[in-house]
Parts: structure tokens; C-alpha cells; sequence
């Protein structure tokens, strides 16, 4: 049961974190180039981590007229944008403009400068977006239980019904690890990277 319920929580975690990385990372770099609408951006996406989980999956299920997966995919999907957002345009805005006119003095287009000097550059601090949004859903996570998702959650869910602390605690006390072990996992990415620069210098 308990391997089951951690496949079930990777998958919701991974798949939610996974795309909002891919949706992420284009919405940072506009976020970047385009200040004025880079503000509206991370307003949105800053909206949105101050609805409550349980409500925002409440909003969901008639949306989508269905419970179980997908609602919950989609708020952890949303609860998951903001860090990546933010960092990925934090990253680039922090790059100094020396490093792109040596770029183009070299003869690159814009998107080989994004490609190949700017994206590397700011990988540390995006990869640190990642982190936080997925150590952020781990927990998160948990909640997805209430509609049918699976997970960590059920454990507490059924706790909860029954008044039973030990069922809770055999809950919580795995996505706590989990979120540790997340953690330590981009700690060696990190790790790994920064090596891997000092290696080429």
C-alpha cells in the first residue's frame, strides 16, 4: 500500500511540476524581455497561490465536470508556476549586458544569446524555482485526496474520518520524508552544476 501510494504521489507531483516547468520557463523569459508585461505575468500567476488548495479544487471539479486526477494535477500545475516564473525571470534579468553584447559581438542571433549563454547562466537560479515548486507540491499533494486523486492524502483523509493520529501520522510523515528527499535530490543537481562549471574554467 505504502509503494502505491508513493507512485501515485510522484506521479501527481512530477506530472504537475514537469509542465509547469515547460509553461514555466517561456513565461519567464517574456516575463524578462517584456518588464510592463512581465509584471501582469507574476501578478497572475502571485494571484493564484492565495487561493486556498481545497477551494481551488472545489472551483475545478464542475470546471472540469469530473473528480480524481486531473483536478488535482492542474491546482498543483498552478500552486507550481509561480516559483518557476519568478526565478526564471529573475535569472535572466540578473545576467549582465556585457554578456550578451560579447554574445552578438561573436555573431549570435537572439536565440542562440538566449540558448546558449543566457539559459546556462541563469540555470542556477531556475533550477532553484524547480526545487521550491517541487518540494511545494509534495505537501500540496496531500490535499489531492479529498477529491479522489490518491497519494500520501488518502492516509490523512481516512484519519481524519476516523479520528485515528497513527493513520495520520503514516501520511504525513512519508511526504515529509519525500519533500526532504526531493530536496536533497536538486541539492546534487546543484551540486553537479556547479562543479560542472568550475571543471570548465
Amino acid at each position: 500500500d505504502t509503494w502505491r501510494l508513493t507512485l501515485r504521489h510522484l506521479a501527481l507531483v512530477g506530472g504537475a511540476v514537469g509542465a509547469a516547468t515547460l509553461v514555466g520557463l517561456p513565461l519567464g523569459i517574456v516575463a524578462a524581455r517584456r518588464r510592463r508585461l512581465g509584471q501582469v505575468l507574476l501578478a497572475l500567476v502571485g494571484m493564484l497561490q492565495t487561493v486556498p488548495s481545497l477551494a481551488l479544487l472545489a472551483m475545478l471539479i464542475p470546471l472540469l465536470g469530473q473528480i480524481g486526477v486531473w483536478p488535482a494535477m492542474i491546482a498543483l500545475f498552478l500552486y507550481a508556476l509561480l516559483p518557476i516564473v519568478r526565478n526564471a525571470c529573475t535569472g535572466l534579468q540578473e545576467i549582465s549586458h556585457g554578456m550578451r553584447d560579447a554574445a552578438r559581438a561573436l555573431g549570435f542571433r537572439p536565440l542562440q544569446v538566449l540558448r546558449y549563454v543566457e539559459i546556462p547562466l541563469a540555470m542556477p537560479v531556475v533550477l532553484a524555482g524547480v526545487k521550491t515548486a517541487a518540494i511545494i507540491s509534495v505537501g500540496t499533494a496531500t490535499i489531492a485526496a479529498f477529491v479522489g486523486a490518491g497519494g500520501y492524502g488518502e492516509r490523512i483523509v481516512t484519519g481524519l474520518a476516523l479520528n485515528d493520529s497513527t493513520l495520520l501520522l503514516a501520511g504525513a510523515i512519508p511526504a515529509a520524508l519525500l519533500a526532504l528527499l526531493v530536496q536533497g535530490a536538486f541539492g546534487g543537481v546543484e551540486w553537479w552544476i556547479r562543479r560542472r562549471r568550475v571543471s570548465r574554467r
